[in-house]
């Protein structure tokens, strides 16, 4: 077994159960697991510390070559170890529980097999509670061990002996050709009261074969029979596993402080839903069939609107937690070396409170596509639009914080006024499908205010593109791409196809796209960033509908190729192809869906 390091982000694979979800390695090594739900401290962190953050390591005790994939059209992780004297496999699921009470259970399990050969294993495991920062007590009896404590109790029972040193549990066992071993984590005591439970062969087996039937059953509803049906699906299923069951709400990402630069310090928590992914999220859902999740995220979203609360920032913050919590505090913890080195290693996240304009034409947007696609609008959600609406026209000619969450001070980005624009946009045409009482000479007013704004003071002559804030005429921002995705302007407006090949000159690296540059636009933050891989997708999307198909397809297909192994993305790629920042990113899979689903309805 290999010594305890940080394999890249890239070279690993997502479990989950709809409440948490934890990183595989290639090497064997679950090194990322929070429980019981995507935001509680992490029990294994060695991916942010391998020596303080905790393990799970399952391997071969010789050397070997690893695969790693799927079980097809699930998600049920499978690495495979490749040795002179034998083939084994690991297979690592979290099985999806209807029974709340055994769905807080959250079950890992490790199934082991020789399939050729034979193969001697070793299994170290090895939590650290709270962060690393809490301390736990051991206890084992031949087949099983328990973890205590002060915040969780996890149950550890295997079909192979385990043996104690000091805080961890191993196990060394033989296992010749046809023959298995299991080893299943539980969460115990709680308020669920759970107590010990076994897991057999035959029921490891029986909850295998239960998981695989379940994540099937899902994905059976997907409308897409297009030309990228396989990347299609597996962003539909990773975003299924990012999606928090009691609350519909999904995660921008499972992981915490992932960095956008390795050795540099923009490492953020992503383990929050954030209002912007709604018209994406949505979209994506309602287009591919999945209209329960839509309609549970939408749900979520209107639970948390909130005039009596409005501050200064509005009726809505930009990220909630999973629970629709709205106190988010962002800290660090000094005693993790990061990932990589990359510190620090943050939790909570600050930009909770930062005015983000945006968000308001996201959330009216999804609404929009809600009731287009899904429902109609209710009554109720209709006074909620109005309102809403009514607080954009208020407030929207003023500078924030950005759609990049920028910690440089506020400004008058462009992004924030193109979506003040599509909130009332959006809430007019609504009315007018529906026959809703609206004010719809003032709406429309200031809906053409912010129109004639965007275009006499964000378009540059001296670029001859549309620029990342008013009144500038030098910084791009591929924000903008948005534009023609939003129906703001024509796909084929010249002023837009100039914009397409200036950002095509500027941001651009092999259908790679940068979202602004940090030296002509300082954020606040030291250090480079890779390319956003949100907008690669948003720039195969505008190429799509401005009718450069060629470029489009190749643009696309080239960004297939900067999957990981299993067809999963982090936010960003890095100079020489490397995934960096939070990984699997809900919004990346999201653009992917969308900018498939539109090239492939384009290329008929």
């Amino acid at each position: 077994m290999t010594s305890a390091r940080s394999l890249p982000i890239a070279d690993h694979g997502l479990i989950g159960d709809l409440r948490s979800a934890a990183l595989v390695a290639t090497d064997g090594t679950i090194d990322w697991y929070c429980c019981p739900r995507f935001d509680a401290p992490s029990v294994f962190g060695g991916i942010l510390d391998p020596e303080r953050g905790g393990r799970f390591e399952l391997a071969p005790d010789i050397p070997t070559r690893t695969k790693q994939f799927y079980f097809p059209d699930t998600n049920v992780l499978i690495t495979r170890f490749f040795a002179e004297d034998g083939v084994g496999e690991v297979q690592d699921f979290m099985p999806v529980m209807d029974d709340s009470m055994e769905a807080d259970r959250h079950r890992l399990i490790r199934r082991v097999l020789c399939v050729r050969g034979s193969l001697p294993f070793q299994a170290r495991i090895a939590p650290r509670f709270g962060y690393g920062a809490e301390p736990h007590t051991v206890r084992t009896r031949y087949h099983d061990a328990l973890f205590e404590s002060p915040s969780l109790t996890l149950d550890l029972n295997a079909s192979v002996p385990l043996e104690r040193q000091g805080q961890d549990v191993w196990a060394t066992f033989k296992l010749h050709e046809g023959e298995q071993a299991v080893f299943a984590l539980d969460r115990v005591g709680g308020t669920s009261h759970l107590t010990h439970r076994e897991c057999a062969l035959t029921e490891a087996q029986r909850q295998f074969d239960a998981t695989v039937r379940y994540w099937r059953g899902w994905l059976a509803a997907s409308r897409y029979r297009g030309r990228w049906r396989e990347m299609v699906h597996r962003s539909a299923l990773t975003l299924k596993l990012l999606s928090y069951a009691p609350t519909g709400a999904m995660v921008a990402a499972p992981t915490t402080s992932l960095p956008e630069q390795p050795g540099g310090e923009r490492n953020w928590d992503y383990r929050y839903v954030w209002v912007r992914d709604a018209a994406f999220c949505v979209y994506a859902l309602l287009r591919l069939g999945f209209t329960r999740e839509a309609e549970a995220f939408m749900r979520f979203l209107r639970e948390r609107i909130h005039f009596e609360e409005a501050d200064s920032t509005g009726p809505l913050q930009i990220m909630y937690g999973i629970d629709g919590r709205r106190d988010l505090p962002e800290r660090t913890l000094d005693h993790l070396a990061g990932h990589l080195g990359s510190r620090p290693v943050r939790v909570g996240n600050g930009a909770a409170d930062q005015l983000q304009l945006d968000i308001y034409g996201a959330l009216i947007d999804s609404l929009y596509l809600y009731d287009k696609w899904g429902q109609p609008v209710s009554s109720d959600d209709w006074d909620t639009v109005s309102a809403l609406v009514d607080w954009v026209c208020a407030h929207w000619d003023q500078p924030d914080e950005g759609v990049w969450e920028t910690r440089g001070g506020r400004k008058n980005f462009l992004y924030s006024r193109l979506m003040c624009w599509v909130a009332i946009e959006r809430a007019v045409r609504m009315a007018r499908h529906r026959g809703l009482p609206a004010d719809l000479t003032y709406w429309g007013g200031v809906r053409d205010e912010i129109y004639r704004q965007i275009m006499a003071r964000g378009w540059s002559a001296e670029r001859g593109a549309f620029t990342q804030t008013l009144d500038d005429s030098t910084v791009l921002d591929a924000s903008v791409l948005m534009m023609p995705l939003a129906k703001f302007v024509s796909p084929t407006d010249p002023k837009w196809l100039s914009t397409l090949d200036t950002l095509g000159k500027d941001l651009v690296s092999d259908s790679l796209v940068y979202r602004y540059d940090p030296e002509a636009s300082p954020d606040g933050l030291r250090g480079e960033e890779g390319t956003f891989s949100i907008c690669s997708f948003w720039y195969v999307e505008a190429l799509t509908r401005a009718g450069r198909l060629d470029e489009a397809r190749l643009a696309f297909e080239k960004m297939l190729t900067y999957a990981n192994h299993l067809g999963l993305y982090a936010e960003e790629i890095g100079r020489t192809g490397e995934q960096q920042g939070n990984f699997p990113q809900a919004f990346t899979h999201l653009a992917l869906i969308s900018a498939a689903f539109n090239l492939d309805r384009a290329l008929g």
